[in-house]
């Protein structure tokens, strides 16, 4: 059982999202969130009469990986169309629309991946207040020939004719491009006008309106047992042990495990900021060497993943069990960990990488998941922070990922490596903050390359290791630019990693965006 968001208890407006399987499916209910709206996505082939208890004022209907010429795919279920509310489909969404209503959907060519230039071509609501030419994103091989009967064509671009349309009479739209990406320069708009002048949807939905709410929902599942969570010190772990500790108090009991993958002096600065200066019943588990050897010799990066994960699992069954009496295991687990493991309810998204702290327990631990933000976006997150309390420079901390420098070595794991990691990836980010760059970029970090390069140092020939440098610029980690970091600092920052770690012969810096690449390396 996991805690999840509910509109129920204020009866607020709710904008549906059906989920297909994309991996931006968790932007569209985030999108909706922004603009003050509670938005809930449930997989396409939920039961109906959840659809009918929540009773949406809209329903937006996702991409998907799938395409609709195949028959085996997934389809919108009937009661979508007899709850006689307003829909709007986007790519995916768009496509099996089409083909359900009579439309026919084809295989294209020419793909469309990237920016692309959009024409309005008639009058519609969803493109109010805009001009006849967007940029938008489009992610699709498959597009709508011909439109079903009684639609119309609104928007259309170069290789995809029918790129919008909408019904003549009835509140029923869908869009081949994707506004719930950045990529969209008036995606926000778009999606704005779909929800307050298609669907009449109020602004009643607010993120400080959630920490009383999740509060009781915690104290509700818990009652008077034990809670044991697993804090890392990271923005997500942080707010959960808070509002854990305002909902259950002394019940809540925080195992920090130092596994060795963690950043230069992380290890004393938890213990330091929970146990000693806010009080939280904190329990230090020195585990680096137990992580260490489950690890040896292992290269390939989803099994690393899944061995710090189950190792992970270990641990804390093992402290539960020191503990007594505990029943419940809290998670920071949040949106994007859950896409991106392909853990929504919806059984057709892809997996990207999984995460430790994604798909439930297994068997033999016998407890149960509170994941209080396992619904929320990083940003989400850092707003409850502050309502909470929580010191500005935790909250605005870049993120880490649960498997650590793990997921930043390249091939095997050894101390040795994480030693050199740790000194480096230190030195990128004490530059970030000297030079005022820390905040203008969403995530930095180094990485361990498995190869060697020859270098210079004084007359001697040096063929040591190679350490690669990330850093990138993002809303909501879920789409990612490179971050364009001066020249002068990149070449100070090579410099320093070079002249002070001995075993490091030469800097890189990654250039790449998400997508194609995502942030992490592995």
């Amino acid at each position: 059982m996991t805690v999840n968001l509910s509109s129920s208890a204020k009866h607020i407006d709710t904008i549906l999202v059906l989920d297909f399987g994309s991996q931006y499916t968790q932007l569209i209910a985030r999108r909706v969130r922004e603009s003050n709206v509670y938005s809930e996505i449930l997989p396409w082939d939920i039961d109906e009469e959840k659809i009918k208890s929540i009773n949406p004022k809209g329903i937006i209907l996702s991409g998907g990986p799938d395409s609709v010429t195949n028959s085996y795919t997934p389809r919108i279920p009937q009661i979508i169309f007899d709850l006689d509310i307003p829909i709007l489909g986007i790519c995916y969404g768009m496509q099996t629309l089409a083909e359900q209503l009579g439309g026919q959907v084809i295989s294209s060519d020419q793909k469309e991946f990237g920016y692309s230039e959009l024409e309005v071509k008639g009058e519609s609501v969803l493109f109010s207040d805009l001009g006849k030419n967007l940029n938008v994103w489009m992610s699709h091989g498959d597009q709508v020939q011909d439109l079903p009967d009684n639609f119309e064509l609104i928007a259309a671009t170069s290789t995809a004719p029918i790129a919008a349309m909408q019904h003549i009479s009835k509140p029923i739209y869908a869009l081949q491009f994707h506004p719930e990406v950045t990529h969209t320069e008036d995606g926000k708009t778009v999606l704005d006008n779909f929800i307050f002048n298609v669907c009449g949807a109020s602004k009643d939905w607010k993120i400080d309106d959630l920490i009383g709410q999740r509060i009781q929902e915690i104290k509700n599942q818990v009652q008077d047992n034990k809670v044991l969570l697993g804090l890392s010190g990271g923005v997500d772990s942080s707010v959960t042990a808070v509002l854990l500790n305002k909902a259950i108090g002394n019940k809540l009991v925080c195992v920090f495990v130092d596994n060795g993958l963690l950043r230069k002096g992380e290890a004393e600065e938890v213990m330091s900021t929970f146990k000693e200066n806010m009080n939280l019943n904190v329990i230090k588990s020195d585990s680096e060497e137990v992580f260490l050897r489950h690890l040896k010799n292992v290269k390939d990066p989803e099994q690393k993943r899944k061995i710090i994960g189950r190792t992970f699992i270990d641990v804390f069954d093992a402290e539960a069990t020191k503990l007594k009496d505990i029943h419940f295991l809290a998670q920071g687990t949040i949106y994007p960990d859950v896409i991106e493991s392909s853990g929504s309810e919806s059984k057709e998204a892809r997996v990207i990488k999984s995460h430790h702290n994604v798909g439930g327990l297994p068997e033999e631990m016998k407890m149960e998941l509170v994941e209080p933000l396992r619904d929320l976006f990083k940003d989400e997150v850092r707003r409850m922070g502050v309502e909470l309390g929580l010191p500005h420079e935790m909250l605005n901390r870049h993120p880490f990922p649960g498997p650590g420098l793990g997921v930043r070595i390249l091939g095997e794991i050894t101390k040795d490596k994480t030693t050199i990691l740790k000194e480096a990836d230190h030195i990128f980010i004490e530059e970030l903050i000297k030079a005022d760059l820390y905040k203008t970029v969403s995530q930095a970090f180094a990485v361990y390359l498995p190869i060697k390069s020859v270098g210079v140092v004084g007359d001697e020939r040096r063929y040591e290791e190679v350490i690669a440098l990330r850093a990138v610029e993002t809303v909501d980690f879920m789409t990612a630019r490179w971050a364009h970091l001066p020249y002068k600092f990149l070449e100070h920052v090579s410099n320093r990693i070079v002249n002070e770690i001995e075993e490091i012969s030469s800097v890189v810096y990654d250039s790449s965006s998400n997508p194609p690449a995502t942030i992490e390396w592995e």
